[in-house]
């Protein structure tokens, strides 16, 4: 038996399992030094796994390129294996834990036989703080073990926390193992057992299916266990909000993609409010762990502790804190290299290079044709940036505190063209869990469907609960019962458009005249219009300083029609119907007052 640099038999005992099953021809621990990580970052560029830019203009960067059908999350390939199908939930794909181990044991055997099988200890969320969880990855990509160091806390402290809590039942850390195999995406698995706190993953070397720590464990997993154990795994950002006075509220977020969560994380507050000495600080841009604590309000931490974010698009206008951030230490995946040794991606900043090498490692000139008569992106479009956040100007200084941030307001939003409004308050905890459950988003031609067809995505959760979706209303609603001031719940929407198809809002750092309005509710600082689908703002309470939006405009996006949202209600009565008779009867009752509230309202 190897010499394996921990006291705890139950992890020793599993990853000489595991070795045993995937045939490594060595082991690595993983220790969190900089020593070993350059030693990593040095042999991935030796193999070509890796290529180095340009140092002087892009310190301790690199790029990365998937194989070429292994380029996002792929949701028809992941499982939540448990041994009742309804215990899963129609939200995702099931498969009973005897099957899906049966089936990837055959692809995991022998899948390390030439290769490194390199172990992570992980922390999710400060080491030793009461909201944290504990993983180990297996894998054999050093991809993998790099983007892990970026994500989450790794190394010898871990371990060292892991021996100081003495495991029950095989509890204590969630065991994750991944092999890249062949990358033969027709035997691509990324299975969960939340029963046996357990997640595998092979055949894929892209970042969302592989970063185990990341949607597998951060909200799948965490989210299982957070219902058992009364706390909340959310796909939400942490944003703080500070006064002039030094008072920092903070506000959790959910969006679907291509909604500009990670832009309204760290936003920058625009020329016209900066007179008023705002700060933001970002905790964090895509999970949010939440408890109640002894005071009965809602606290909250992010157990990451980088940025996996999405590089097209992203530029100074969109996100220049993001811009800042990616400028050091940072892996980017699949975007254009350029002659310089530094990248590009469509929607980049300054001029369209002449010329570079894409994102499937060809030569590439701007505007050339492939055989079907499209352009040839430079980046493909979900190309990807990691990057710590200790890097992001706005990181907020509690990033590392154990007990978290208090939570004021959690916001929930969608892109809509028309039906909701720029932003409305829900009138209590339980209304406000039918506006989050029925949230959804037109479809952009980026995405697979009809365009303009709305998407349902229930507190941007859909793809990542990872159980039965009508049990996770309903531990919403029973946490809501813990807590003695539970935070309010608003919705918004950034994208209502003209008859022209052109956006009514400006958006980006404008969007915090609207959370400053939110925050005034939270602190009864203003009133509110009351509509059939809760408080909107009186417009003279949104502060327009420095801003000059058309005549009418504004009422144009606060306005709530009659017409619309009746036909809003048919497309929800459809999406309920999918949780047949577990769904949640407060949320039917909620629909049929809505539905009152619409019929009576001029």
């Amino acid at each position: 038996m190897e010499k394996f640099p921990t006291t705890n038999k139950k992890l020793i005992v599993w990853v000489n399992l595991m070795a045993k099953l995937c045939s490594p021809v060595r082991i690595v621990w993983i220790n969190g030094s900089e020593e070993q990580k350059q030693l990593l970052e040095n042999e991935s560029v030796a193999s070509g796994e890796l290529i180095r830019l340009n140092q002087d203009k892009l310190p301790g960067c690199f790029l990365h390129r998937t194989a070429h059908d292994d380029v996002s999350r792929t949701e028809h390939l992941t499982f939540i294996c448990t041994k009742k199908k309804r215990d899963a939930g129609p939200n995702n794909n099931w498969m009973s834990p005897a099957a899906a181990y049966r089936k990837a044991k055959t692809i995991f055997l022998n899948a390390m036989a030439d290769r490194t099988m390199y172990v992570i200890p992980f922390s999710m969320g400060p080491v030793g703080s009461p909201f944290s969880k504990i993983g180990v990855e297996l894998t054999d990509s050093r991809y993998v073990v790099l983007n892990m160091l970026i994500m989450t806390r790794c190394g010898q402290d871990v371990l060292k926390q892991l021996e100081a809590q003495p495991l029950q039942a095989g509890a204590g850390f969630t065991k994750c193992l991944h092999s890249k195999a062949k990358l033969d995406i027709n035997k691509r698995m990324i299975l969960h057992f939340p029963e046996d706190n357990t997640i595998w993953s092979v055949n894929s070397g892209y970042g969302g299916n592989v970063l185990l720590g990341k949607k597998c464990l951060s909200l799948r997993i965490a989210s299982f266990v957070a219902k058992k154990e009364k706390w909340m795994a959310e796909h939400m950002l942490i944003m703080g909000i500070e006064e002039p006075n030094g008072h920092v509220e903070y506000v959790a977020a959910a969006f679907p993609s291509a909604c500009g969560k990670t832009n309204l994380a760290m936003l920058v507050p625009p020329e016209g409010l900066k007179i008023k000495g705002y700060r933001i600080w970002t905790v964090g841009d895509d999970i949010s762990w939440m408890r109640v604590d002894s005071d009965g309000s809602l606290w909250a931490i992010n157990p990451e502790t980088g940025f996996f974010g999405v590089a097209p698009g992203t530029n100074l206008k969109s996100n220049p804190n993001m811009m800042e951030t990616i400028k050091k230490n940072t892996i980017y995946t699949n975007v254009l290299l350029k002659q310089d040794f530094t990248v590009w991606w469509e929607g980049a900043d300054g001029e369209v290079p002449s010329e570079g090498i894409d994102w499937k490692g060809n030569p590439w000139k701007p505007n050339t044709l492939d055989a079907g008569g499209k352009v040839i992106k430079g980046a493909h479009a979900n190309a990807r940036f990691t990057a710590p956040i200790v890097n992001c100007p706005s990181a907020s200084f509690r990033l590392e505190q154990h007990h978290g941030v208090p939570i004021s307001a959690i916001i929930f939003g969608g892109r809509r063209e028309h039906v909701a409004p720029l932003v409305y308050e829900s009138f209590n905890w339980q209304h406000g869990i039918f506006v989050a459950a029925t949230m959804g988003s037109e479809l952009t031609a980026a995405q697979v469907g009809k365009l303009g067809q709305v998407r349902r995505d229930p507190m941007a959760m859909l793809p990542f609960c990872g159980y039965n979706m009508a049990d996770y209303f309903k531990h919403w609603l029973n946490m809501g019962k813990l807590m003695v001031k539970p935070p309010k719940i608003f919705h918004v929407n950034w994208f209502r458009t003209d008859d022209s198809g052109g956006f009514l809002w400006p958006g980006f750092c404008e969007n915090l005249r609207i959370l400053e309005w939110i925050l005034d509710r939270c602190n009864n600082k203003v009133t509110a219009v009351t509509t059939p689908i809760g408080y909107i703002p009186k417009p003279s309470d949104i502060d327009m300083t420095g801003i000059t939006l058309s005549d009418g405009v504004l009422e144009k996006l606060l306005k709530v029609d009659k017409e619309e949202w009746l036909g809003e209600l048919k497309g929800i009565r459809k999406f309920f119907a999918d949780f047949k008779k577990d769904l949640p009867k407060e949320l039917m009752g909620e629909y049929d007052a809505l539905m009152e509230r619409l019929k009576k309202y001029e």
